[in-house]
C-alpha cells in the first residue's frame, strides 16, 4: 500500500530540516530517514506494527492516533510513524525518531 509520507508538526519537520547540514552521525541518520520515508512511501505498513496497548497515551492525545509503526534504522535509531487513510489517499505521518534506549524508555520496556 503506497502513501504519502508527512510530519506530523512543524517541530518534527525542523528537527529533519536541521539534520540536513549536519555532519558525521547527523549525516547518517538523515540519509537513513531518507530512506526509510522511501520505503514507507513505497508500502505504509514496511515498519513493525505496535501492539495498540503499548501505544504511548502521549501519542495518542497529542496525535491521535490508533495505530503505530516503528521502522529500525541503522545504529539502534527507531522511526516512529503512524498510518492514517482514506480511500483515495493513505498518509504516513511521522512522529519522530529516538535512540533505541528511548524507545525503549517511551515504550516502558526499561
Amino acid at each position: 500500500m503506497k502513501s504519502k509520507v508527512i510530519f506530523a508538526d512543524e517541530k518534527v519537520r525542523k528537527a529533519f530540516d536541521k539534520l540536513k547540514g549536519s555532519k558525521g552521525e547527523g549525516k547518517m541518520l538523515y540519509e537513513q530517514l531518507n530512506r526509510a520515508f522511501d520505503d514507507i512511501a513505497g508500502n505504509a505498513a514496511c515498519g513493525i506494527r505496535v501492539p495498540g496497548k503499548l501505544i504511548p497515551k502521549e501519542y495518542v492525545s497529542k496525535y491521535r492516533v490508533n495505530n503505530l509503526w516503528k521502522y529500525n534504522l541503522p545504529n539502534a535509531w527507531r522511526l516512529i510513524y503512524a498510518i492514517k487513510g482514506g480511500e483515495v489517499v493513505v498518509v504516513s505521518v511521522i512522529l519522530e525518531w529516538m535512540t533505541h534506549k528511548e524507545y525503549e524508555r517511551r515504550f516502558g520496556y526499561d
